[in-house]
């Protein structure tokens, strides 16, 4: 090859990679992530909806991953960008901190600590909170007149308990719960997946389980959730979780998810749980009508 032919060949080269370089860059997702119940479903499909319309940048969907340890090592790692959690299991599951009292105090503390700790920013809550809660049976509840944790102490040496993992392992759990209410089970608690909770309370192979307060099955299924009449449980807002290099990498983030501060509420919350537990519908769809309705 002449010396001219070679010079014209790598010119041209240079200008294919000239122009590669200068043309659109393939801009990678915001990654929002889950934990594995219906509700975070519905919270991770809420942020992802909302960055898409009102950020307009890509979302990669991350759900049911396996609970509060994993969403939060998702993040620290870079596996995640974001996912909603719970002032309450913040303070007592992730930063091993005794419950407190206020919301405000609990929120303050969360805030400040995931910066300092690991550079997570905690943005303001979504509007609801969604404490555990204590559920059993209406017909058992009007038949014992229980409608109490206190009162509940009575008849629990009679009756079993279905939990999660989690509520067995935190802090503000089954072992603070029971020494807090003076409550004996007539067996060790039965350890389930959350999805199968309500069911097996239906089917009369446990009397009581630990749910959560914006369970939407608990009115259809006539449940009743027990009064935490000693306040044990601390305050349990949901609020998003963000890595701050993602803020500095996405541009709009924080003024999208911003956006959806405030805006939802418990009961909100309850009928979008009932509506993708109690009538099957798609998460998705769910959340779309929300956000179209609210003018989100």
């Amino acid at each position: 090859m002449s010396l001219r032919l070679r010079f014209f060949g790598s010119a041209f080269g240079a200008l294919v990679a000239l122009s590669l370089s200068c043309g659109p860059q393939h801009q990678r997702a915001v990654v929002v992530a889950s934990k594995n119940f219906t509700e975070q479903a519905i919270v991770g499909e809420l942020l992802a909806q909302r960055i898409e319309h009102a950020a307009h940048l890509p979302v990669e969907r991350r759900f049911y991953l396996a609970g509060t340890y994993i969403c939060h090592q998702a993040l620290l790692a870079g596996r995640a960008d974001l996912y909603v959690e719970y002032t309450g299991t913040a303070l007592t599951a992730v930063l091993k901190d005794p419950p407190i009292a206020g919301a405000a105090a609990v929120f303050d503390r969360v805030r400040s600590e995931y910066a300092r700790r690991w550079g997570l920013i905690v943005l303001p809550s979504l509007g609801f909170e969604n404490s555990f809660a204590i559920v059993m049976r209406g017909e058992d509840s009007r038949r014992y007149r229980i409608a109490t944790l206190s009162g509940a102490a009575e008849q629990a040496p009679h009756w079993r308990l279905g939990v999660g993992f989690e509520f067995m392992e935190r802090p503000d759990g089954y072992a603070g719960m029971a020494k807090a209410y003076g409550l004996t089970f007539r067996e060790p608690p039965r350890v389930m997946d959350l999805g199968l909770l309500y069911r097996a309370l239906q089917e009369h192979q446990v009397d009581l389980v630990a749910g959560n307060s914006t369970d939407g099955l608990i009115s259809a299924l006539d449940l009743v959730a027990l009064d935490d009449d000693r306040h044990y449980f601390p305050p349990y807002d949901a609020v998003p979780v963000v890595r701050q290099e993602a803020l500095r990498e996405f541009p709009g983030l924080r003024q999208a998810l911003e956006g959806l501060s405030g805006r939802i509420t418990a009961d909100a919350i309850r009928r979008m749980n009932y509506a993708v537990d109690g009538e099957h519908q798609d998460a998705a769809e769910v959340v779309r009508e929300f956000l179209r309705a609210h003018g989100l």
